[in-house]
């Protein structure tokens, strides 16, 4: 594998407004990164121990999930306390000092803010079961009461995201709502209280140097609820495109991110956003758009097939949308929610993904190299594209899912809410390995939360280090070649030589070239500026390479 010979340091873009655009985000799972006082909770001490490792693998900033207050009813998606940090992951004063450390190392910050729903721990949701029906308190929340005799039914049929129903009953015979698990009261998004208590919310951590926020489940807060309420089957129908589906994508949520809007443009340089919105592609510009949160997810490369002619589509139609909207595309393959896509490419076609977690991840039987040839294939052509690239901690050690985990050693509730038909999604949380040996590979000087393989020893960080053909050496290379070659949000299709090439060309004369098919293509004329893996007189199959056509 060829190397760009001309490296560039981390550089400092403080001043910089549009820094998000282009840039390269390195989410960190806080619980399952770095612990550093042992107790097998990853925290807030654990990331900045391990701050050089992140300068050194040349990422724009670091996005952490909740490091709130939780009973991790959810995994920390459950906020007891919204302006605060669970104290078994650190302090605020150790936020501060984590912000201003990432910052000196030249890496922005960006936090999750879940707006749709508190836990049931939250202060607010403790004054709503004490007050009474139609109190100030409740409003906060949704409570209905319910059907039948006694309102001793839910007020409709709804069932959760998680499974089970989305209504649970309080002790004076109402019910609140949650599309969660039952620890997930969702909030009452129609109140003013709410509305402001976030731009608090926001301004708090924006106070505290937060460069940008990840918004969770950004499309599901204001709903419809005027009698008569659906059916969950009617709600089960196709997602409308108009805005009117009860619980999704209702048009005035843009009211709330107009607010959010003004508040992050009032700092200098102006805070950043990106939505987690699950809509139809046509409806996702009105989150991305510049009066709104500004970005947002695509996860339309991680849902697709291992295919030339897809792949291509969809880089297309996304880099379409995102000229419309003004804002930059995203591209993301792995993240806390979804088994790793080293393990998903290592998987036949059509594959369903919770059966073979349920086999412990052996039938059928992953073909690991097959799989780790194409999540890096994949990586190299995301860093060509114009737009910003989102990387889930452990993807640049190759790691796989841990898909044996045993059912006494599962925490998600989608495992327990679905009465175990859905394993869940700790497999793709499983605590990093930094060392080769140790009670926990490095991750601590104590165990891990969630029991590591034994293979763990061969992906860990400091194996890699050493190895100038690791998948962590080649996304160090990657990346500092991509800060070399960055340049305007642009490309230009080349017409490939075989039918499943994949070859787009950016300013500045060089080609990014991806051979999805299963035997080698021919490879363009140029000097190898990078390789996902072994390139020689073609190009192999599951393979991307970059290419410079004249003196760059």
């Amino acid at each position: 594998m060829t190397l760009l010979d001309s490296q560039t340091s981390q550089s400092d873009r403080s001043l910089d407004a549009n820094w998000w655009r282009q840039a390269v985000v390195y989410q960190i799972y806080p619980r399952s990164f770095a612990d550093a006082n042992g107790d097998g909770i990853g925290d807030l001490a654990g990331v900045i121990s391990r701050i050089d490792y992140l300068r050194e693998l040349g990422v724009d900033a670091v996005w952490l999930s909740p490091f709130y207050p939780s009973a991790l009813a959810d995994g920390g998606y459950d906020v007891d306390d919204y302006r605060n940090v669970d104290p078994r992951i650190g302090t605020l004063a150790e936020f501060d000092e984590m912000a201003a450390a990432l910052h000196a190392a030249g890496i922005k910050v960006v936090v999750d803010i879940v707006p749709n729903h508190s836990s049931n721990l939250h202060a607010w949701f403790a004054e709503a079961l004490a007050a009474p029906r139609g109190s100030l308190e409740r409003a906060r929340y949704i409570f209905r009461d319910g059907t039948g005799p006694d309102g001793a039914l839910p007020p409709t049929d709804w069932e959760s995201i998680f499974g089970g129903p989305a209504w649970t009953r309080v002790a004076d015979g109402q019910w609140y709502l949650h599309l969660f698990a039952r620890e997930q009261p969702d909030f009452n998004w129609d109140n003013r209280e709410v509305r402001d208590d976030f731009l608090r919310t926001l301004a708090f951590w924006a106070d505290r140097g937060v460069d940008g926020f990840r918004i969770d489940v950004a499309h599901a807060l204001t709903k419809d609820l005027t009698e008569p309420l659906p059916s969950h089957a009617e709600l089960q129908a196709a997602m409308p495109v108009d805005g009117s589906h009860r619980l999704f994508d209702r048009n005035e949520v843009h009211e709330i991110y107009a607010e959010w809007r003004a508040l992050f443009n009032s700092y200098d340089p102006p805070r950043t956003a990106v939505a987690e919105a699950w809509v139809p592609a046509e409806r996702r510009a009105r989150y991305a758009s510049p009066e709104g949160l500004g970005q947002a997810f695509n996860f339309d490369l991680l849902k697709a097939e291992w295919n030339a002619a897809e792949f291509r589509s969809i880089i297309e139609d996304n880099l379409r949308e995102a000229e419309q909207s003004g804002a930059s595309s995203t591209w993301v393959f792995s993240n806390h929610d979804v088994v790793r896509h080293a393990s998903r490419y290592a998987l036949p076609a059509g594959t369903a993904q919770q059966d073979w977690l349920f086999t412990g991840g052996t039938s059928p039987a992953p073909d690991t190299e097959q799989g780790l040839r194409r999540a890096r294939a994949v990586t190299l052509l995301a860093l060509a594209l114009p737009g910003s690239a989102y990387l889930y901690q452990g993807e640049e050690l190759g790691l796989p899912e841990v898909a044996d985990l045993p059912a006494d050693a599962l925490q998600d509730p989608a495992f327990f809410r679905s009465a175990g038909k859905e394993k869940g999604r700790d497999g793709c949380r499983v605590p990093l390995p930094w060392t080769a040996t140790g009670p926990s590979f490095g991750f601590g000087p104590g165990g891990a939360h969630l029991p590591q393989p034994v293979w763990f020893s061969e992906y860990a960080a400091e194996v890699q280090s050493v190895d100038p053909a690791s998948t962590l050496s080649f996304y160090r290379s990657a990346l500092a070649a991509r800060r070399v070659l960055q340049s305007a949000e642009q490309l230009t299709w080349h017409a490939p030589g075989a039918a499943d090439v994949v070859q787009f060309e950016r300013p500045g004369g060089w080609l990014c070239v991806t051979n999805f098919g299963e035997v080698a293509a021919p490879l363009p004329a140029g000097r190898i500026l990078l390789a996902s893996g072994p390139v020689g007189d073609d190009l192999p199959p599951d393979t991307t390479v970059w290419l410079a056509a004249g003196e760059l």
